[in-house]
C-alpha cells in the first residue's frame, strides 16, 4: 500500500510510519519548515531500524495550502492525518483552528478528490466533549455536549472530526480514533513528554485526578488495524487504562530512579497556580506550563471505555507501565 502519514515528525506520526516501514509499505512523510527530522532519526535509531528511514519520501506540507495538500495525497492509497496543534495556550487558537479544523477539511477534500481507499484519522477523547461536575464516563456513544468545560482544543478536534463525518458522507471511507494522553517516547520538550522532564527534574506535587492514558504503539496499530479493516466510517475510544496521575506520575519517577512527587495539589491550590502562571508568563512573554484548561483537567476523574475496540478487533493493549519504561529507556539516552 502507498501512504501518506501527516505529522510524521510527532509522537503519533513517527510510530505510524515506523509501523508501516515494518510492514514493507511504502510511506509518503509531510513535515513543515518548523519540524525536527532528528527527532525521528533518533526514534529510528532507539527501535534499532535504522535502515528504513531511507525509505521514506519526504514532502514539505502546510495543511492550509490547498495546492501543497492535494499534492501530497496524490497516488496514495491511504491516508493518516494525525498532523495536529495541541495546545491549551490562548494565544495558539488562530493556530489551532487552522491547522486542526481547516487543515482536516482540506485533507477531507483531496482524499474525496483523489479517491483514496480509506483516511485513518487520529482525534482525542477531548472530542467526546466535557461535563462540567462529578465523575465522568465516557463511550463512544457519548454525544457532544456544549460545555464551558471543553477547551478550545477539544471543540477544534470535534470540529474536525465533523469535517471527517462529512467526507463519509460525500463517499469517503474513513475511521476515527480518540485516544487518551499518550505516552511514549520522543523529545521530552514537546506535547505530553513533558511530563517526563518535569518529573526527572523534580516534581514535588500531583493533581488529584483520574484519566485515561495510552501507549502511543496501541494508537499506531489501532488506527494501521482500522484503516485495514472493513470497518468504515465508525470512531473508536483508544485507551489502555484509566489511571490516576499520581499512579502515573510516580511510576514515571520509579523508572527513571528519581524521587517522585508526594503532596496532592488540591483544586483550590491548581486555579491560583494557574492564575500565577498566567500573570508570569504575560509578563514575560512566555508559554505557560500550566493552563486554565489542564489545571481543570488534571483535577476531574474522567473514565473511558475501551470495550468497543477490544470487542471489534480483538484488542489488547500494553500496560500504562510498559509504556512509560519504553519511554523512559528512550529519555535516557537521547535527552
Amino acid at each position: 500500500m502507498r501512504n501518506l502519514v501527516t505529522g510524521a515528525t510527532g509522537l503519533v506520526g513517527m510510530h505510524i510510519m515506523i509501523d508501516l516501514l515494518k510492514k514493507d509499505e511504502t510511506v509518503r512523510a509531510t513535515f513543515t519548515k518548523n519540524s525536527k527530522i532528528d527527532d525521528v532519526k533518533k526514534l529510528f535509531e532507539f527501535y534499532q531500524i535504522e535502515n528504513l528511514f531511507e525509505k521514506i519520501e519526504w514532502v514539505e506540507m502546510n495543511l492550509t495550502d490547498t495546492t501543497q495538500v492535494y499534492d501530497a495525497v496524490k497516488d496514495i492509497d491511504h491516508v493518516y492525518h494525525s498532523a495536529a496543534i495541541v495546545s491549551f495556550n490562548k494565544k495558539d487558537r488562530d493556530k489551532i483552528k487552522n491547522i486542526n479544523i481547516t487543515g482536516t477539511s482540506n485533507i477531507v477534500n483531496a482524499c474525496l478528490n483523489e479517491k483514496i481507499k480509506k483516511l485513518g484519522f487520529i482525534s482525542s477523547v477531548a472530542a467526546i466533549g466535557r461535563k462540567i461536575n462529578g465523575e465522568n464516563i465516557y463511550s463512544e456513544k457519548n454525544k457532544w455536549s456544549a460545555s464551558k468545560a471543553n477547551s478550545f482544543y477539544a471543540i477544534s478536534k470535534y470540529k474536525a472530526e465533523n469535517e471527517v463525518w462529512r467526507g463519509v458522507q460525500e463517499g469517503l471511507n474513513a475511521v476515527i480514533t480518540n485516544p487518551g494522553i499518550i505516552l511514549g517516547p520522543s523529545n521530552w520538550n514537546r506535547s505530553s513528554t513533558t511530563i517526563f522532564k518535569q518529573i526527572y527534574k523534580g516534581l514535588s506535587h500531583y493533581p488529584p485526578g483520574i484519566n485515561g492514558f495510552v501507549d502511543v504503539r496501541d494508537v499506531s496499530r489501532s488506527i494501521i488495524e482500522l484503516v485495514n479493516s472493513k470497518i468504515n466510517a465508525e470512531r473508536f475510544i483508544v485507551v489502555g487504562d484509566n489511571i490516576s496521575y499520581e499512579k502515573v506520575f510516580k511510576t514515571i519517577a520509579e523508572k527513571f530512579n528519581v524521587r517522585g512527587p508526594q503532596k496532592l495539589v488540591s483544586e483550590k491550590l491548581l486555579e491560583i497556580v494557574w492564575k500565577i502562571e498566567a500573570i508570569r508568563c504575560f509578563l514575560l512573554r512566555k508559554s505557560p506550563k500550566i493552563t486554565k484548561e489542564t489545571a481543570k483537567t488534571s483535577s476531574q476523574k474522567n473514565y473511558y471505555s475501551n470495550e468497543k475496540i477490544k470487542t471489534d478487533l480483538k484488542y489488547q493493549f500494553n500496560t500504562i507501565e510498559e509504556s512509560i519504561e519504553n519511554s523512559v529507556k528512550f529519555l535516557l539516552k537521547f535527552n
